[in-house]
């Protein structure tokens, strides 16, 4: 199955009425083959006929999703997402230059949604790594919108971006405060660098008064050597709940179990002993950390 049949299938669940003819209207007019100016004219009117409400894919088209581009999770998308997506799916010429150029078009005057939906498609057109400079841009957004939408439940910044853009990324993601944990294949993609990239962010944080985010700590995979220890301790010894708990998968994840089971031994507070079994349970990978997320589960 191809992005466009799995996106009709929820869509047909999903719209019904003038909303439904709508759609199926723009889908046939863009198959057909429009302008660059008509082309982002549909894409825009689609805010007029489609609802903003959740997508709320139900788990069998959630993992219909998976098998169609492994690490597409659609489950913080909305309907006009979904819609926005299917339009420029219905192109005729997507491989070719025309489409791509039509592409970028999209992102010259669009407003927030708009941008944020252009960026969640990049990862379904062919030949993605044409976009790979336009997904850069999304993932250097201090807008954490902008930054979600072009980085989290896409599989585009770990095929296409390499280890600099990755690294960058990584760190950006914590800086406005968006869900590291939701950059798929991040645990591959783990090294020294961002190791000590994350281990100098969480200095400055605690030297300026600052917590350190909880999912720094997922950074460090088994890279962060002494320091990293050394900072974990530290973290474990007079963190927030929420930052002990994400030090404590962090241990598992540099495996250190022993050190870990006799914390888990004396640990009071009911989410760090709780991470602290999972991750003793063998669950401290990347989305163990979700386990840590402040936000309702949902669209942000």
């Amino acid at each position: 199955m191809t992005t466009l049949p799995c996106l009709n299938a929820m869509l047909d669940r999903r719209l019904s009425g003038e909303r439904r003819e709508w759609f199926l209207r723009a889908r046939t007019e863009v198959a057909r083959g429009v302008d660059d100016e008509r082309f982002c004219v549909l894409f825009s009117l689609a805010s007029r006929h489609t609802p903003r409400k959740p997508l709320s894919p139900d788990e069998r088209e959630l993992a219909d999703a998976s098998r169609t581009l492994p690490g597409w999770n659609p489950e913080r998308w909305t309907t006009l997402d979904a819609v926005r997506l299917a339009l420029i799916l219905s192109r005729s010429d997507l491989a070719g230059p025309g489409a791509a150029a039509a592409v970028e078009e999209l992102f010259r005057y669009a407003d927030m949604g708009e941008l944020c939906a252009a960026y969640r498609a990049l990862a379904h057109l062919p030949d993605a790594g044409r976009f790979v400079w336009r997904a850069g841009e999304g993932a250097r957004s201090s807008m954490r919108a902008v930054f979600e939408a072009a980085c989290c439940d896409t599989p585009f910044p770990a095929r296409y971006f390499d280890d600099v853009a990755w690294r960058q990324a990584m760190i950006k993601a914590l800086f406005v405060e968006a869900p590291l944990w939701r950059l798929w294949n991040l645990d591959a993609r783990i090294d020294a660098e961002v190791a000590r990239m994350a281990l100098d962010l969480a200095d400055e944080r605690r030297s300026a008064g600052r917590p350190v985010h909880p999912e720094l700590w997922m950074c460090l995979g088994a890279h962060g050597g002494a320091r990293g220890l050394e900072s974990l301790e530290r973290e474990l010894a007079s963190g927030p709940p929420r930052g002990r708990a994400g030090a404590a998968i962090a241990l598992a994840r540099a495996g250190k179990r022993e050190r870990l089971l006799s914390l888990s031994a004396v640990e009071k507070d009911p989410l760090v002993h709780r991470v602290m079994s999972a991750a003793l349970g063998g669950k401290y990978d990347s989305t163990s950390f979700r386990a840590l997320d402040a936000e309702p589960q949902g669209v942000r």
